[in-house]
Parts: structure tokens; C-alpha cells; sequence
């Protein structure tokens, strides 16, 4: 089960409940999130195809019940607002890992207490800053469990910046999870609009059938299916390139500000 809190500058909230469900095929994985509540998104489903080879293109789709539609998500537009959020769509698949250069800029940093590496990546093309609307990153990945719990991403072409916070990591048969995904998009130091995800009752080997995450399940009405919820697979750390004209302060700054 899942709880989409959206916040605009005034702090006025809109909240949504979804389910998601995700299976790995081989290398690949896929999964799809069921919108429950409120009434103005009931039955919209998202569908994702994440697919292991980096040759090959992630598939999204959106299923809009008002429409009676499927849209497919093309690349061009991976770089948009999941469902008025402050995730890409790009945020919900995996990047490719070689389309990135990276730095370390620092051995040792804490984040709530733990042991972290502080890297930075830019990606090696502009058609990678385009499809996933990032011009570059800073995160920062826990060294005890390899997960990363801070990112602070530049929005491509934008002066607008992206703080996510991974927050009550909790481990499930040996894979962590974050209870609570924060991402905020900031002016300066104004907060325009943020976004708080939670995750609860998360299960896993559950032996999803494979029609659940299909496109004609995604375009059938919610109905209650079994409580075998995954989680968020949000992959937020983009690569990136050593050209770096701002200081390590600048390029650290911004949590804990708002």
C-alpha cells in the first residue's frame, strides 16, 4: 500500500492511495501501480517494463480510465511529472549505469548517523539529460547497506533543483527498503512544490501471476486484488562527468533548508 501526499508552496495537500505490485523476469523486472483514491484518479494504472539490457529501452505505460486510453510513454517524455508529482517518470525505472561519468567527492559523510559515500554524476550526452530531465547529480549512498538515502539532482534546462531523502529504512528478508521518499523542488531556497511517498505493508514472494502486470489487466477497472505489495523502485542516482565548475560546499548544500 502506498500514500502520494502532494504540497504546493502554500502548503495545501492533496493525498492519494495506490497500490504497486513488481516481479523480476530473469534480469528484467516489471510493475505496475494501481491508483485507488480519490475519485479523480481511481483506476488510473502505470505499468513499467524495466528491461536489464542497456541497449534496449524501458517501457512505460499509463492507462487515463476517463479516456478509456493506454498511453505509451514515449522517451521524449520521461522527463515529465509523474501524475503532478515531483518524480520523473524517468524516476521509476533504473538508469543506465554506462551512460553516466561519475567523481567521488567525498570518502566519508553522515547521513541520520550512518556512514555514507558522497558522489557526483552528470550524464555523458545531452539525449540522456533530455529523456531523464537531469543535468547532473550529487547522492548519497549508505556504506553499511549499499542504498542510497540523499540525492540533489539539477533540473535539465531549469534553474530549479530536486532534493529526494530516503527516510525509516527497514529491512525484509534481507532487502531495504525506505518507509518514506521525500522529494522537493526548490527556487533558491524556496520550496515550489514537494511530494512525501509512504510505503507500508510491503510483502514480497508473493507468486504474482503475470497477467497482473500486463497491459490488459492495467486497462481493467481497480478491483481488490491479493495484499502482495511491492515497493517504489525509485532510481534517482544519475551518472555524471567530471567537468565541475561549482565547490564541494555548493554542490552539498540545500538539506535541511526549507
Amino acid at each position: 500500500e502506498m500514500q502520494m501526499v502532494l504540497i504546493n508552496k502554500n502548503n495545501e495537500q492533496r493525498v492519494r492511495r495506490m497500490q504497486q505490485y513488481r516481479q523480476d523476469k530473469g534480469e528484467d523486472s516489471q510493475s505496475v501501480i494501481f491508483f485507488e483514491e480519490p475519485a479523480d484518479v481511481r483506476n488510473t494504472g502505470f505499468l513499467t517494463y524495466d528491461y536489464d539490457d542497456e541497449s534496449k529501452d524501458d517501457d512505460q505505460w499509463m492507462y487515463l480510465p476517463a479516456l478509456r486510453k493506454t498511453k505509451r510513454i514515449a522517451a521524449s517524455d520521461k522527463s515529465g511529472s509523474f501524475m503532478g508529482s515531483d518524480f520523473n517518470y524517468s524516476d521509476l525505472t533504473s538508469y543506465n549505469l554506462g551512460d553516466y561519468n561519475y567523481k567521488l567527492l567525498k570518502e566519508n559523510d553522515k547521513v541520520d548517523g550512518s556512514d555514507a559515500w558522497v558522489i557526483y554524476s552528470e550524464p555523458k550526452n545531452e539525449d540522456v539529460k533530455e529523456e531523464t530531465g537531469y543535468a547532473k547529480s550529487v547522492i548519497w549512498v549508505r556504506k553499511d547497506n549499499y542504498v542510497v538515502v540523499r540525492a540533489k539532482n539539477w533540473v535539465h534546462k531549469s534553474p530549479d533543483i530536486k532534493f529526494f531523502e530516503f527516510k525509516d529504512l527497514q529491512q525484509i528478508e534481507g532487502v531495504w527498503f525506505p518507509s518514506e521518499i521525500k522529494a522537493q523542488r526548490r527556487f533558491g531556497k524556496e520550496v515550489v512544490h514537494q511530494t512525501i511517498l509512504r510505503q507500508q505493508n510491503i510483502r514480497l514472494n508473493q507468486n504474482l501471476e503475470d497477467s497482473l502486470l500486463s497491459q490488459r489487466r492495467l486497462e481493467q477497472d481497480f478491483e481488490d486484488i491479493p495484499e502482495s505489495v511491492f515497493w517504489l523502485g525509485l532510481f534517482l542516482w544519475a551518472g555524471t562527468t567530471v567537468a565541475q565548475e561549482e565547490s564541494l560546499d555548493e554542490l552539498l548544500e540545500g538539506f535541511g533548508d526549507s
